[in-house]
């Protein structure tokens, strides 16, 4: 149940509210800025759970911003060096923000999710078990649950509205989306994004088993990456030392949550269950393993 650390829904009214997606709210500042509000809600199944997770949105916010100036030199993000206190002057509501809110460039998104993989599991499992491969691309036969794939692949999706379903779709559909003269910029910096945040994870005993990255495009036309980056809410972390290939390896993200939803007779349609208070902390607690085992010193044996 919500406690007082979780923020379903902010109120701020001294600023225009562009838009609501599954986790965050966006505040129009003028023509050029806007605040993102990481809240505490969650999407399983692509449906909007009715019960916050205490304290996500601050997780997801630090984690986000953590890798978005580590990564800042593969390519550009949306985030803007202003203080808060700035476009939000009125305490009252700056404090319900405090610690998940960022300002950000206003970009045109992409309806398009970058998805990269590195292991097998998830749709790709589901999809490699029924055709042979993932999105079309063949694989070896004879691999097995959290094998780690032969290389990193690129899979994007839709982008779907709330309450619908991404779709996987091939390297062409994604250029009719996004643009041909963007789809390979953003295969490429997708692919180095994931190679160097997997390596930095390793030195802190986390797999990345897959990632998804958003982008947009600034009036310029750069392209710029956007939204969340590398959070347990887009990806799956799993802890290297309790990896084995052929077994569904624990983990520090929603998979939590979405496996006790799968013991629910629910048929993952809105509106979503109600979560149990004991199920809502301990889906906090692995997110914030997550966060620390990332920001903090290296895995040392």
């Amino acid at each position: 149940m919500p406690t007082e650390d979780s923020l379903f829904r902010p109120r701020i009214e001294s600023l225009e509210h562009l838009h609501s997606g599954k986790v965050r709210e966006l505040y129009a500042i003028d023509d050029e800025r806007m605040l993102i509000v990481a809240t505490d809600r969650l999407s399983a199944f692509d449906v909007i759970l009715p019960t916050p997770i205490p304290g996500k949105g601050r997780l997801l916010t630090t984690l986000s911003n953590f890798w978005f100036g580590r990564l800042g030199h593969v390519i550009g993000n949306h985030l803007l060096d202003v203080d808060l206190a700035e476009v939000l002057p009125d305490a009252e509501e700056r404090a319900q923000v405090e610690g998940r809110a960022v300002v950000a460039r206003r970009l045109q998104p992409l309806p398009v999710e970058a998805i990269v993989r590195g292991y097998l599991i998830g749709s790709g499992l589901r999809d490699y078990e029924a055709t042979g491969g993932i999105g079309g691309i063949p694989l070896p036969d004879g691999l097995r649950r959290a094998d780690r794939l032969p290389e990193p692949m690129f899979t994007p999706s839709t982008k779907a509205s709330v309450g619908d379903h991404d779709e996987n779709i091939d390297l062409g559909r994604m250029a009719e989306l996004a643009g041909p003269e963007y789809a390979e910029r953003i295969r490429a910096a997708s692919l180095r994004l994931y190679a160097e945040a997997a390596a930095y994870a390793a030195e802190r005993g986390l797999i990345i088993a897959d990632t998804k990255f958003e982008f947009g495009i600034a009036p310029d036309g750069e392209l710029v990456l956007i939204d969340e980056l590398l959070t347990p809410d887009s990806s799956r972390f799993w802890p290297a030392d309790g990896w084995r290939p052929g077994e569904n390896p624990p983990s520090f993200d929603k998979q939590f949550i979405r496996d006790w939803l799968e013991t629910l007779d629910w048929d993952k349609t809105a509106p979503g269950p109600e979560v149990p208070d004991a199920i809502a902390r301990e889906t906090a607690d692995k997110y914030r393993e997550a966060v620390d085992r990332l920001t903090g010193p290296p895995d040392r044996p």
